[in-house]
């Protein structure tokens, strides 16, 4: 009897410890990250930003499922291949960000435009349904995405300016963490200087309607983006010298990749 006793105990301590060790591997397999040792959670969820230059200030950005469009102008013709967008970011008045003939052509069923009042003051009733203003420093959610409206404007201040503090936006575009930076007509100014945790940055660079290569860069350097594209350099007199930017950037912090892609399809060989 006393054998048979001891045979149960020993039994059940046995199987205790089986049980448990099976709970310990189980605990492990919980907490064990599926995406490596090497990759933490935030880089398992981002997702490739594929920016698509049409021409000058505009362009239209795949983001994981999402496709949106940057001061679309040049007609439905200009997004032939691509995507309609899910929502559409207007910077400013002028006809290099603003078309109303483009707005009307492109397929916009479900799509949302998110505007300056300026912009909106300008555009047919017809669209009031589907434009939402976003003054400086307002943000909205389209989607996953939250959108914050940035100013953007020249310096020093000036109402009249080319582009006077509080009619235009810039935007910063965030979804899961990720950060796309759009500059609009800007200068170096403290705003854009103090943004963090960018990744991708579009800067504009042209005389006399943003600012110098030099102040770009002297601006990028300043927020460090991880990646920066120089946009809208074509300028009064020419195009800005952006292989000298991309050069000041690499001095200054050889951790920012400059990008250099084509917004201008046409121009002349110099």
């Amino acid at each position: 009897m006393k054998y048979l006793f001891t045979l149960i105990v020993a039994g059940i301590l046995f199987t205790g410890c089986k049980n448990e060790g099976k709970n310990n591997d189980a605990e492990n397999k919980l907490n064990e990250n599926p995406y490596g040792k090497e990759k933490n959670v935030l880089e398992a969820d981002s997702a490739s930003i594929d920016i698509k230059p049409i021409s000058h200030a505009t362009a239209a950005v795949n983001w994981s499922d999402a496709t949106f469009y940057i001061d679309p102008v040049g007609g439905a013709e200009a997004f032939e291949g691509i995507e309609d967008p899910d929502f559409v970011l207007i910077t400013d008045i002028h006809g290099d960000h603003m078309s109303i003939e483009t707005l009307e052509a492109l397929s916009l069923e479900g799509a949302y435009i998110i505007v300056p009042q300026a912009v909106r003051d300008k555009m047919p009733d017809e669209m009031k349904d589907i434009v939402r203003v976003l003054e400086n420093g307002a943000t909205t959610r389209v989607l996953e995405f939250y959108i914050e409206a940035i100013p953007m404007y020249n310096l020093p201040e000036d109402p009249e300016a080319y582009h006077p503090k509080g009619r235009g936006n810039g935007y910063v575009v965030e979804k899961n963490g990720q950060r796309l930076y759009i500059a609009g007509d800007t200068e170096n100014i403290p705003e854009m200087k103090e943004l963090e945790n960018i990744e991708i940055a579009l800067i504009p660079m042209n005389l006399p309607y943003t600012m110098t290569v030099e102040d770009a860069a002297d601006g990028v350097l300043a927020f460090a983006p991880k990646k920066v594209i120089p946009y809208h350099f074509r300028g009064q007199d020419g195009f800005a010298d952006v292989d000298k930017f991309k050069e000041l950037i690499n001095e200054g912090n050889k951790d920012i990749e400059v990008e250099m892609p084509e917004w201008y399809p046409d121009r002349e060989e110099e």
